[in-house]
């Protein structure tokens, strides 16, 4: 069968190109757009590349259209070879994303299957399955593949997928449903779980009530009855599960426990009917009778128990997603909007950019935005993790999803959708709970093959006792014993649950976790560097002093004004903003240029303006000894100076302050107690960053420092062998922090930059760059310990059973047992809080920002 897909049209061409096309079973012809090509040399390097991928049978580069058009062998080669190839050669391969919720997933075989049906697509670049998360994340290359290419693929190996969509409201209604659907199937389970007791429990007493002295008896037909609909009824999910393991040719967990339970029942059967039909002939096999022994309860309760298994499993993993639940449920249906000077109770999606919204108390607030009019408190606990309400006026910034207080607020929307803070964070934490940690990827290829080393143990052991004069009754419960004390859900599950869990918790005290790699890193980090402004100080400085050298007071602030309008440096908006205080106005400034820490250049007025650090005047060829005295006068005070010359002369220093953040001694000193070091960077001058540095606590400190210094800071301590955690900003001081193991962008609200660093402390506390860092060390000891009780199981289990000393239904409970404990060791991550010390007191004096 031919499945195609096109590609748009590329200068004037057809747009009905297949991009890709399966072309019978043995190849597959790929169309792949590629950026980056300038030359004909680039198109034969990346030829000769494509050319040599194993399975790729030609090759054909065209620089005008960027493309290159494949055939290869889907048997050894696939779209993410091929891609990879394209990108290690220097080029760029555009991608796509699709992520896909999937239903039906019992084990790590499972997650592993649906993995390959996906990367077996053609045009599908990348796919991974999230056991946990029931979901799967596909990247794929543009209009390649249709989105229900993706849900057929996975259906097709009796899966059930739905798109999930990337609107809000949508994704709302979708978890709705899913939600439905989960308690409509947990409602089904719970009642054949307990038909499943009821017919087992009659069983299990005959088993086990005698070895307590109670004499009980069920008689062998009986026991068939019991049994039979435990093994073909409730049990029907694992005959299905595992026919469809092995009709696309692999193992799963439903097959070791269809094969385990099929074989004692079937035996027990054989031993019953042999034993009714010829009890004279063979009567060494009546049950019960000094013959052989029936394993009807073995059978049901391996069933019974793995099924209870599984719904507590069930209810634990949702446990563990809770977190984004929460999250979602925190984005209002409706908002009540102004128009035409009416309000307007409209729908959520309907609410546009620009909206003025009004915002009664105790309701939520449906979008980001600016307060107009009215003034209240504004909970933002499930947003931030700060627990205390904060105060809203007009022209603050607010959050969608935070609770209003007792005022009525007026604000004009700024983000709605997708763009809101919420919906940002939802992604953020959805897409690193998806992630993959790199321990999980050794666990990957150990369950490919899990199952069918299982299988080939139980043949291998009821061969074994056969071989060694047992009994056909020795070597079946050996054999059944092995077969269902196997653990693959534990496997697939412990990595997963753990983070899935351990960021759900972060996530609810205001720690974003955006790259799980970074989340592996935090817990080994022994150095943090702090920079200082927006991090360890308040991050609004405020101007205290102006001394004028030369000319007029207003008329040089209001050229400096005009300079560092647009400028986002602190600074820069405090110098503004005072302007604006004393009441002056400006024309916009031409020819703008920014000195990234030294200052900023510009025209206003007709006027040539320097603003920043003696450095800067010096390199413009302006003297500054002139405000010597005055800046050395300003470091004693811990205040930064800026300087001013107009058309090259120096005509003032500006002096500011910005004080210390109440926490920042606290987390200094929380940091230091773990043994780990802390370091400041600072653009000031050495002077200043000693003092604010010695008033918390830092014994090194490196002052004076541009961006590009900071990063250097880094690369030296990583080469040095230290594991390095950045904290800024993540405006200012971005380099540094993709520089760093752990990037952490510090800020509030809406005014963070998500997508600054690989963690993201969503309120001004540097106190949570420790609770980070012990977010990360819990997560990774859980991930541990459940990887750890994993292989024991097996370690352990598989031996013990394989020698004939464990009961088959004891297996099955171990079995049920493993993939629960589990899960709940990773649930109990949704208790961990941070400890945030309190501070000390700190002698009062005034700090500085860092220079321009």
């Amino acid at each position: 069968m031919e499945t195609a897909t096109t590609l748009p049209a590329v200068n004037g061409a057809s747009s009905k190109v297949p991009l890709a096309e399966r072309r019978g079973n043995d190849s597959v012809v790929l169309r792949l757009p590629v950026e980056g090509m300038t030359c004909g040399g680039c198109a034969s390097k990346l030829e000769r590349a494509l050319g040599a991928e194993p399975g790729v049978r030609a090759a054909a580069v065209n620089l005008a259209i960027g493309r290159a058009d494949l055939t290869y062998d889907p048997a050894a080669a696939d779209t993410a070879a091929i891609v990879a190839r394209v990108r290690a050669t220097g080029f760029a391969v555009p991608t796509q994303a699709h992520v896909l919720d999937v239903s039906g997933m019992h084990c790590a075989g499972c997650a592993g299957r649906v993995e390959k049906a996906l990367r077996a697509t053609p045009g599908v670049v990348a796919a991974d399955v999230n056991l946990a998360l029931e979901r799967a994340d596909v990247h794929l290359l543009p209009e390649s593949v249709e989105a229900a290419q993706l849900v057929t693929a996975i259906e097709a190996i009796g899966f059930r997928a739905v798109v999930r969509s990337g609107d809000t409201a949508a994704l709302l209604a979708q978890e709705a449903e899913r939600a439905a659907v989960e308690r409509a199937e947990g409602r089904r389970d719970l009642l054949e779980l307990a038909l499943a007791l009821a017919l087992t429990l009659p069983l299990i007493a005959h088993m086990v009530l005698p070895l307590l002295g109670v004499a009980v008896a069920v008689p062998p037909l009986w026991q068939a009855l019991l049994a039979t609909p435990v093994q073909l009824w409730i049990g029907r999910r694992f005959y299905r599960g595992a026919w469809r393991a092995i009709r696309n040719r692999s193992g799963n967990m439903d097959l070791l426990v269809a094969l385990g339970t099929s074989v004692a029942y079937a035996y027990s059967l054989t031993v019953l009917l042999w034993g009714m039909l010829a009890p004279t002939q063979s009567p060494n096999l009546a049950a019960d009778h000094g013959g052989a022994h029936l394993y009807f309860e073995a059978s049901a309760a391996i069933i019974t128990l793995v099924t209870l298994g599984k719904w507590l499993e069930g209810r634990a993993k949702r446990g563990t997603t809770a977190a984004i639940r929460e999250l979602m449920r925190l984005r209002p249906e409706s908002a009540t909007i102004e128009r035409d000077g009416q309000e307007q109770t409209v729908a959520i999606a309907a609410v546009a950019a620009g909206d003025v919204v009004v915002v009664r108390p105790g309701q939520r607030l449906p979008v980001d935005g600016i307060v107009l009019t009215g003034e209240s408190e504004v909970d933002e606990a499930l947003i931030t993790g700060e627990s205390q309400p904060v105060p809203r006026r007009s022209g603050d910034r607010v959050t969608g999803g935070a609770v209003n207080g007792s005022g009525l607020l007026r604000i004009e929307a700024t983000a709605v959708g997708a763009d809101s803070t919420l919906a940002r964070i939802i992604r953020l934490v959805e897409n690193a709970q998806s992630g993959k940690a790199p321990v999980q990827r050794l666990v990957d290829r150990v369950s490919a093959v899990f199952v069918p080393v299982v299988v080939a143990i139980a043949g291998f052991t009821f061969a074994g006792w056969l071989i060694a004069d047992g009994t056909v009754e020795q070597a079946v419960t050996a054999a059944v014993a092995v077969l269902v004390i196997a653990c693959p859900c534990a496997l697939g599950l412990a990595t997963p649950a753990a983070l899935v869990a351990g960021t759900g918790a972060a996530a609810r005290h205001g720690i974003l976790i955006r790259d799980i790699d970074a989340l592996e890193r935090a817990h080994r980090v022994d150095l943090v560097l702090f920079d200082k402004t927006g991090t360890l100080t308040m991050g609004h400085p405020e101007v205290v002093g102006i001394t004028m050298l030369a000319g007029e007071q207003n008329a040089t602030l209001q050229l400096v004004a005009a300079v560092q309008a647009g400028s986002e440096h602190p600074l820069a908006r405090a110098i503004v903003a005072h302007a604006e205080d004393q009441g002056l106005v400006w024309r916009a400034a031409t020819d703008v240029r920014s000195r990234p820490g030294l200052g900023i250049v510009g025209t206003a007025e007709g006027h040539t303006v320097v603003i920043g650090t003696p450095a800067l005047l010096q390199a413009e060829g302006i003297d500054a000894t002139a405000a010597a005295a005055v800046v050395s006068r300003a470091e004693g005070r811990a205040r930064t100076t800026v300087l001013v010359a107009l058309d090259g002369a120096l005509t003032a220093a500006i002096e500011l302050t910005d004080p210390l953040r109440m926490e920042a001694a606290a987390a200094v000193a929380q940091l230091q107690e773990r043994g780990i070091q802390v370091e400041m960077l600072s653009g000031d001058a050495e002077p200043v960053a000693r003092q604010v540095a010695k008033s918390l606590g830092i014994t090194q400190v490196s002052a004076a420092m541009r961006p590009d210094d900071k990063v250097a800071a880094v690369r030296r301590a990583r080469s040095a062998g230290r594991v390095v955690a950045m904290v800024g900003d993540g405006v200012n001081d971005a380099p540094a922090l993709a520089a760093a193991d752990v990037g952490l962008a510090i800020g509030s609200g809406i005014d963070v930059a998500l997508e600054a660093a690989g963690i993201t402390l969503m309120r001004p506390d540097p106190r949570l760059v420790g609770a980070a860092l012990d977010v990360s060390r819990a997560t990774w000891r859980k991930i541990r310990q459940n990887l750890f009780w994993a292989f024991v199981y097996n370690v352990v289990g598989l031996p013990v059973a394989a020698l004939g000393l464990l009961n088959p239904a004891l297996a099955g409970a171990a079995m049920a047992l493993s993939s629960v404990s589990v899960v709940s060791n990773a649930l109990l991550l949704r208790r961990w809080r941070p400890r945030l010390q309190s501070s000390p007191v700190v002698a009062e004096h005034p700090l500085s920002a860092s220079t321009l």
